[in-house]
């Protein structure tokens, strides 16, 4: 019985602790090229000087890509908010309109607490799923001698403490992931935010919004063409 309650006490301290440390710690950075240091000779070069070839856009190949070749649109929503059918539609919509477009989805993380909230939930889960099951050996030891009454009657309910407590635990859990966002950024640029306009863009409305942001690609005859 003692191992049994170190790991219903040990399991949820871990898994506290690395949720902590993987909260906190900063990614891995890739390591630096080797750096090659080129050997100088004093000859001279017996090649004569070319000046620089300019190359021009390819324009009729780059018409080929798609109108949408070299844009990126983020998608940033909730996906606790369900929100992950109206992000595959917009990018369906956009990857018809402007072809060769590049749509990235990605959740939107709440806020650090409510991040940090989340993660102790569980933990509470745990905890009362672990007192439930061995709170007759573990209380005593606490120095709850005899038991408190509260634990008597959610003793008499057992099942229905266990449930109740997995619901509650994971709606406080969905609450606090949940954001209401629905970002949408166009090479970096925010084009539209559903926290700030509170709703949700049209597919017209957002078709238009980035084509507005698409970046101009080639000067042809000394104007500006965009695909």
């Amino acid at each position: 019985m003692d191992r049994v309650q170190l790991l219903l006490l040990g399991l949820p301290l871990y898994l506290l602790f690395s949720d902590v440390v993987n909260l906190f710690t900063p990614p891995a950075q890739p390591p630096p090229p080797p750096h090659r240091h080129r050997q100088r000779n004093n000859y001279p070069d017996p090649r004569p000087h070319q000046p620089p070839v300019i190359q021009t856009p390819d324009i009729s190949a780059s018409r080929s890509r798609g109108v949408g070749y070299g844009t990126t649109v983020e998608l940033n929503f909730c996906t606790s908010c369900s929100y992950r059918g109206n992000a595959l539609t917009m990018k369906k919509m956009l990857e018809t309109s402007f072809p060769g477009i590049d749509v990235v989805l990605s959740n939107y993380p709440p806020p650090l607490p409510k991040r940090v909230l989340s993660k102790l939930v569980p933990v509470a889960q745990f905890g009362v799923f672990g007192i439930m099951m061995g709170g007759d050996q573990i209380l005593p030891r606490l120095g709850y001698n005899p038991l408190p009454p509260w634990y008597l009657s959610l003793r008499a309910n057992k099942f229905g403490t266990i449930a109740s407590t997995w619901l509650l635990g994971n709606f406080v859990q969905n609450f606090l992931q949940s954001t209401g966002a629905f970002e949408v950024y166009c090479n970096g640029y925010m084009v539209f935010s559903k926290l700030k306009e509170q709703r949700f863009p049209s597919e017209i409305e957002l078709r238009n919004l980035i084509q507005e942001h698409t970046n101009p690609r080639f000067v042809e005859d000394g104007k500006i063409w965009s695909e």
